[in-house]
């Protein structure tokens, strides 16, 4: 289809050149455009440089914000609107990413999701581990709503699970949490079908996971990792936070 426009050019350079050589220079004229679609894609994923915090209400999202960016511990409050600042990672200061930590309340979140989503090159969805057996449907209602956004579907921005409060005796882990969440979109899944809310780049209703299969995280387009964490502490206020595996995750992303 490319070769059309640029027919009589190449049928001059055929009766020009040897055609060895002419192989050659349609050779390295196919690696220069290939050349030049890659840098256009990752210059796109270089554009995306947000890192979202999402999640419900009390999750600790707020929390996790300041203590990564300041290291100390303060009381916080549910927020009403976005609160985004520039994180530098310890080790590479060249490497940064906008946190953006988005408000949780049921009637706030998607629009601030929509305001955002487009930026995000990776989402971090914050979950209350002490309280998740109790709110195990609105986190995986949550979840379903990001997981089958057309943007979202396009971009696969890399998503954490952060499993946070593990300094509570009562906290569920992350193996737990995951296995949960599975189930519980599998239903949704199922039950979402008949009506979706969100469309692919088909214009067709969008499919959580594969067909025919029972969901799980791995049959999504982009990386989905879990970790436990604690943006309280083991030793509470006075304390470190204990996020080690958050830290190496934005490292990695960053």
């Amino acid at each position: 289809a490319m070769a059309g426009p640029l027919e009589p050019h190449l049928e001059a350079l055929r009766r020009e050149l040897d055609p060895a050589v002419l192989s050659v220079l349609l050779a390295l004229l196919a690696v220069a455009i290939t050349l030049l679609i890659w840098r256009f894609v990752q210059g796109r994923r270089s554009s995306r440089k947000a890192v979202l915090l999402l999640g419900l209400c009390d999750a600790g999202k707020t929390l996790l914000f300041a203590r990564l960016l300041t290291g100390k511990y303060r009381d916080t409050q549910t927020s009403i609107t976005d609160s985004s600042a520039v994180y530098r990672v310890s080790n590479d200061k060249s490497a940064n990413v906008t946190l953006i930590d988005l408000p949780g309340h049921e009637s706030l979140r998607l629009q601030f999701l929509e305001r955002f989503k487009a930026a995000a090159r990776a989402i971090v969805f914050v979950v209350d581990s002490v309280a998740f057996q109790r709110e195990v449907k609105d986190v995986a209602e949550f979840l379903y709503q990001v997981l089958v956004d057309s943007t979202v579907l396009k971009n696969a921005p890399a998503l954490l699970i952060a499993c946070n409060k593990q300094d509570v005796t009562m906290a569920k882990s992350a193996k737990l949490i995951q296995q949960q969440l599975e189930k519980e979109l599998n239903t949704l899944r199922v039950t979402r079908s008949a009506a979706p809310t969100s469309l692919d780049a088909t214009g067709g209703p969008a499919q959580l996971g594969k067909k025919g299969k029972d969901f799980d995280f791995s049959q999504l387009p982009m990386k989905v990792e879990f970790v436990e964490c604690s943006a309280r502490g083991s030793k509470g206020e006075e304390g470190d936070a204990d996020f080690e595996g958050l830290e190496k995750w934005l490292a990695k992303i960053a």
